[in-house]
């Protein structure tokens, strides 16, 4: 099973960001399903294994977070949207790593930078003049704050088309 846990955004926020994701033939952009806010990637584990990243995350309160969009960027091969402010994003994606190591896996060793993903496409593509174009278009993208009431488990499944996500299991932030 591969796994993540993440939060999602309101629908409001991801018509705002399905807008603005166009015009740019080389990129895969994601679907509806697929616009989250990753806390900590886990990766492929064993259901045993699973079960028990489950289990940490039962007990994890905190407040929950506020955020808005606040322009995009860009990865190698990756087209994002950027959320501010930090500080409670960092503070309960160290909740989840500390949750996760608890259950087994290795702490996360990345630094921790809070976005959504909006596109993947191949490091070829990534000198195509329309990526520059899109990120210069698109660089004011902002929102009014928003909250992300819900800590998910995610399970993502490959697919020729890309990653589809189920969500395992789901807990009410608000507390902590």
């Amino acid at each position: 099973m591969r796994l993540f846990v993440a939060l999602q955004p309101p629908l409001q926020i991801r018509d705002l960001l399905a807008d603005a994701m166009e015009g740019i033939a080389a990129v895969r952009w994601q679907d509806d399903e697929q616009l989250h806010l990753t806390l900590r990637f886990i990766g492929d584990v064993e259901r045993t294994q699973a079960e028990d990243v489950a289990a940490a995350l039962d007990p994890v309160r905190a407040p929950v977070p506020e955020v808005a969009l606040a322009g995009v960027g860009r990865f190698k091969d990756t087209l994002w949207a950027a959320v501010t402010p930090h500080e409670a994003l960092a503070a309960l994606h160290r909740k989840v790593d500390h949750a996760c190591v608890r259950a087994g896996l290795p702490p996360e060793r990345r630094a921790y930078l809070p976005h959504i993903t909006l596109a993947r496409f191949a490091r070829s593509a990534g000198s195509d003049p329309a990526i520059a174009r899109w990120l210069a278009d698109h660089a004011g993208l902002a929102s009014e704050r928003f909250a992300l009431p819900h800590l998910i488990l995610y399970q993502s499944i490959l697919g020729h088309g890309g990653a589809s996500y189920d969500a395992l299991a789901r807990w009410p932030l608000g507390t902590g």
